[in-house]
């Protein structure tokens, strides 16, 4: 009477045996993926040190070639110059001195307007913060307020930014109500006398 209590347990135990063997085959499954992955994230870690170590050595490489090729660019200048300065001697006047130091410097702005830089025009233009730096104010009547009237220095830009503001002077008039004021005090000044 107890083999068919046999029988149910072992009806019982092939649905387990088969749920454990699909369990085993889901994880054997798994288990490579996570080896597959594991391998790609190696090879994707090598790579970006790789490329980090790369990456310097490029730029670099680039800054370099570009110092090369500004410096070339800057050399016929250099020797124009030097030609200048060695005839200086046998010129027979001062405009053939005066020109040939005006052709080197047409050729230096032409080179570097090659490279991006531009002169930032600055006499008679309205003030800018934004490229001119004030170093003197005047007054002069006959002008615009905010007006540069002078330039100490060129400012440049390279592409479109400014890499040295132009330091100049500016028309500062000055206002109805100083003018009060120092009416004012020269008047107080007399009364104290």
């Amino acid at each position: 009477m107890k083999k068919p209590q046999k029988s149910k347990v072992q009806k019982e135990s092939k649905p387990k045996q088969n749920e454990l063997e699909q369990l085993r085959s889901r994880v054997d499954d798994l288990q490579s993926q996570k080896d597959e992955l594991f391998g790609k994230l190696q090879r994707v870690s090598a790579d970006y040190a790789n490329f980090q170590k790369r990456v310097p050595k490029q730029i670099a490489d680039t800054i370099s070639y570009e110092k090369e090729k500004i410096i070339k660019t800057l050399l016929p200048t250099l020797d124009n110059l030097e030609h200048t300065l060695q005839n200086v001697h046998s010129a027979e006047n001062i405009e053939t001195i005066v020109k040939g130091i005006q052709i080197i410097y047409d050729q230096m702005l032409d080179i570097l307007k090659s490279h991006g830089v531009e002169q930032i025009k600055s006499q008679g233009e309205a003030f800018d913060p934004a490229l001119h730096q004030a170093m003197m104010q005047k007054a002069e009547p006959d002008r615009e307020e905010n007006i540069v009237l002078e330039e100490f220095q060129k400012g440049y830009k390279l592409n479109d930014r400014v890499i040295r503001p132009g330091k100049v002077v500016v028309n500062k008039l000055p206002s109805e109500q100083t003018a009060d004021e120092y009416q004012t005090t020269d008047t107080d000044a007399e009364d104290t006398e």
